[in-house]
């Protein structure tokens, strides 16, 4: 029997970013594929993947909000499994703003959808790993870590994402939650906040938390536990241990720990996903 016999007939579409839709400028972030036939139980199997390095659209679009994009796929994501005749497609083109759009479908031969999707990310998607891109820093960094930690244990999908603090204060509140989970009587948030290039964030979160503890007692009648996830001091303060940037450090720490806000640095990662995994019980 041949290689291509033991493949599977799928179509698969490509997810891009514009920055401005009527330019002809474009990242390629991710990727939709499905069998073109549903199976016994008369479902389509379909597969949808982002990217997880934000590098390249960053390049195009330094302002771009790629927690939104994240948050989109993990709503998609979610309902994969209720696709039964291919109404899906349709809810993902529906679902994506002007600057996100699907390109035509192509014919793919795919071993099966897990793997296929991974070579079509590795085709279309992904940058090659001999490519040089700017290294992600500050706000942007803690937030790929946070991410990459929360998917290891498996329960990124399972957090809701960009959690409008004007839920709990009042409108006009700008202010978004990076991510959060409910387990039991407590409302648990975590938020990056990059001391590298100052203490603006540390102060605008620790302004925010009263607010933000009073509205989800009200809204969710559970306590909250804000957390925020900062560099290593080692990363702000060098080696050397530079005694103003340490003392800055430190004083952005103590005043979210004022506020009642938990201080935990991107080390702590790897066991803030491993508790929420056993809160969400994954």
């Amino acid at each position: 029997m041949s290689g291509a016999s033991l493949r599977h007939d799928c179509l698969f579409q490509l997810v891009r970013y514009a920055p401005n839709p009527m330019r002809e400028e474009f990242v390629q972030v991710g990727v939709l594929l499905w069998e073109q036939d549903p199976g016994e139980d008369g479902k389509q199997r379909m597969e949808l993947r982002f990217t997880r390095d934000w590098r390249r659209l960053r390049c195009l679009d330094p302002d771009v909000e790629t927690t939104l994009l994240e948050g989109m796929e993990s709503e998609l994501r979610s309902r994969l499994g209720d696709d039964a005749d291919g109404k899906l497609r349709r809810i993902v083109s529906e679902s994506f703003s002007n600057n996100v759009q699907l390109t035509e479908p192509k014919a793919y031969l795919a071993e099966s959808l897990p793997a296929g999707i991974e070579e079509l990310m590795r085709l279309y998607v992904d940058p090659p790993k001999r490519e040089r891109l700017p290294k992600l820093s500050g706000r942007a960094a803690i937030q790929s870590k946070m991410r990459a930690e929360f998917e290891q244990a498996g329960v990124w999908d399972l957090l809701r994402k960009r959690i409008p603090a004007s839920d709990y204060t009042r409108e006009g509140d700008p202010l978004r939650i990076d991510a959060g989970y409910r387990p039991n009587g407590v409302v648990k948030m975590f938020h990056a906040v990059s001391l590298e290039p100052g203490l603006d964030l540390a102060k605008v979160l620790a302004f925010s938390a009263a607010g933000l503890r009073r509205g989800v007692e009200r809204v969710e009648k559970a306590g909250l536990e804000l957390t925020a996830i900062v560099e290593p001091v080692s990363k702000i303060a060098g080696d050397d241990q530079d005694a103003e940037r340490l003392a800055m450090y430190r004083f952005g720490v103590e005043t979210m720990e004022e506020a009642q806000i938990r201080v935990l640095t991107t080390a702590d990662l790897n066991r803030v996903g491993e508790t929420a995994r056993r809160e969400l019980r994954v």
